[in-house]
């Protein structure tokens, strides 16, 4: 035999020995699938709230601007930013220079309206003068006396009281400055009366409605709270062309005005796939499950997850409907043929 037909009997010996080989390892692994024991379920589309999410800022429904009725430097201010306060504490007192001033002149005014009402009534006794001249003084000495009265109010007003219980959370002037009517002087917030104001656009507009329950999650605290729509204003910005709607909130220790909030307005359902929470596997920040192919055994998918519904989470991306997940074993591993403990 020349070295041609033994170069070329070699190679057909070797390709021979490697499909038999090949035929071999593919016949081993298509048989020799270790077996598990888990739980299974198909997963379905269901019915899931649709939700549609605002950012919005806490603010307190009682908010009261604190300012003088008189003209006059501050004398004494108690009270600063973030201080708590009660109903009816003196917060500011003015110098009244002119509201006593006032009643001084008042008082003055008085005694001689009184003195001249004295001397007509014996005047009117005596005939010297007549009923009306005598009425004339009467009512110049009640008015007289309702000036005094009107300038004892107004002195009253040197000391400047909370309308409500709450927290100071803005003072525009200080001791020493000038006071004057309608100028504020300090803000006052009640914490105990929440707020969430958010926009909503004009598309979602006609699903929200006045009592209608909401989810508001402030994400600084990692909470989510229950609130309530307490109104919907029926104008939309001319901007914007969103309108505004107020979310009432529970009291809460923990919230307070000026917060960043995300408020959550169920305006119908969609379809989506939910799986229990334990199904999951974690590794380096991604999630997978393992599902079942179309020989029962087992492969490792990574899943992209949604929103969260008690005990359930929602799958975006990885699984479709009919599906078959498994789970409930600790040593599953991709390549297991699954007997099912109780399939759904």
């Amino acid at each position: 035999m020349n070295i041609k037909h033994k170069l070329t009997y070699i190679a057909i010996t070797v390709a021979m020995t490697s499909l038999i080989a090949c035929s071999d390892e593919s016949t081993q692994v298509t048989q020799d699938y270790p077996a598990a024991s888990a739980q299974t379920l198909t997963v379905r589309h269901q019915a899931v709230p649709a939700y549609y999410t605002t950012s919005g800022t806490v603010t307190s429904d009682h908010r009261v601007s604190i300012s003088s009725r008189l003209s006059g430097y501050i004398r004494e201010l108690t009270v600063r930013e973030g201080d708590q306060v009660q109903a009816g504490q003196i917060l500011v007192r003015v110098d009244p220079v002119d509201a006593k001033q006032a009643l001084i002149q008042a008082k003055a005014d008085l005694e001689d309206a009184e003195a001249d009402l004295n001397r007509y009534k014996e005047l009117f006794k005596s005939g010297a003068v007549s009923k009306q001249q005598l009425s004339k003084i009467e009512l110049r000495y009640t008015i007289a006396k309702s000036q005094v009265e009107q300038a004892r109010n107004q002195l009253s007003y040197a000391e400047v009281r909370s309308p409500v219980a709450g927290v100071v959370v803005e003072k525009r002037l200080s001791q020493g400055d000038l006071a004057a009517p309608g100028m504020p002087i300090l803000t006052i917030e009640d914490p105990t009366s929440l707020l969430v104001e958010t926009y909503v656009s004009e598309g979602f507009i006609s699903k929200i409605h006045e009592g209608d329950v909401v989810d508001v999650n402030i994400p600084s605290l990692k909470q989510t709270f229950e609130g309530t729509v307490r109104q919907v204003v029926q104008a939309a910005d001319p901007v914007s062309h969103q309108f505004l709607v107020k979310v009432a909130l529970k009291a809460s220790p923990d919230i307070h005005p000026g917060m960043f909030a995300q408020t959550s307005f169920r305006i119908g359902e969609r379809q989506a796939i939910l799986i229990p929470q334990d199904t999951l596997q974690e590794r380096a920040g991604l999630f997978a499950v393992y599902v079942l192919d179309a020989d029962g055994i087992s492969q490792y998918r990574l899943v992209r997850l949604g929103q969260t519904l008690a005990e359930q989470v929602e799958i975006i991306a990885g699984l479709h409907d009919g599906d078959t997940i498994v789970w409930g074993n600790p040593n599953i591993k991709t390549g297991m043929k699954i007997q099912a403990k109780n399939g759904k």
